[in-house]
């Protein structure tokens, strides 16, 4: 919830014109659904796909203040953010709700790729339930998705403790978090998922430790907060990609 429409705006065509270059990363920007129009119209001809914070899982009906698939789609979004730390702590989303818009992303007339975050919280790390955190998260929100969906999905790892804290998790700590995560999609359903999903890590990814956290074997990517509202670090971070 930052910057207003022109900022918004501003800070997208600095990003396009600084991505004139081909570069090996796919870029996704998510802004807050007020400002996906204008957004989207300024992306337009470029690299960069469009994508929303949020969305809810019934198709349209008397549901105010909430916004469709069909609606995302209508603006050109592509992606969809689902069960952020922030859906899930500050305003009280359970996994069976991020399931339900999980399965309608995928089912939409028009589909949307659904980036499904997964994080525990500091206490549940120092508690030592950080795999069972994950695993409740991943099986909560997945239950049902067949083969097919599921390589649609979008894992982000997320460690709560480090959203926007300037705490970061060590490479270590994301790459052990990264590589269960994929064994349980490799356990739940083969070699095959769990090779094709990409897992992303979150959590205070700035340019001076990008290169380092996706080096890592099972790191694919990246979902970025604070450091995406700055053009000059974002493309630091998108060029990073190793």
């Amino acid at each position: 919830m930052n910057l207003d429409k022109d900022e918004a705006v501003r800070l997208v065509r600095n990003l396009v014109d600084g991505l004139e270059t081909p570069t090996a990363a796919d870029v996704i920007i998510c802004p807050p659904s007020v400002y996906l129009d204008v957004v989207g119209d300024a992306l337009r001809d470029s690299s960069i796909v469009l994508g929303a914070q949020n969305m809810y899982h019934e198709a349209s009906g008397a549901f105010t203040g909430e916004v469709g698939t069909a609606m995302l789609a209508d603006l050109g979004c592509k992606y969809v953010i689902l069960g952020h730390s922030e859906r899930r702590h500050v305003l009280g989303e359970q996994d069976e709700l991020i399931r339900l818009k999980v399965l309608a992303a995928l089912t939409a007339s028009d589909p949307l790729v659904p980036i499904l975050c997964v994080g525990e919280t500091l206490a549940e790390r120092e508690a030592g339930d950080t795999g069972e955190v994950i695993r409740r998260q991943f099986e909560g929100s997945c239950k049902g998705l067949s083969s097919a969906q599921m390589q649609r999905v979008v894992i982000a790892y997320e460690p709560v403790w480090a959203i926007g804290t300037g705490q970061v998790a060590t490479p270590e700590q994301a790459e052990e978090v990264h590589a269960d995560l994929r064994s349980l999609i490799r356990k739940r359903y083969n070699q095959e998922v769990a090779e094709a999903i990409r897992i992303q890590y979150g959590g205070s990814v700035k340019p001076d430790n990008a290169r380092v956290l996706l080096s890592q074997p099972n790191i694919d990517g990246a979902l970025v907060g604070g450091a995406s509202l700055q053009a000059e670090s974002f493309l630091a971070i998108v060029t990073a990609n190793p």
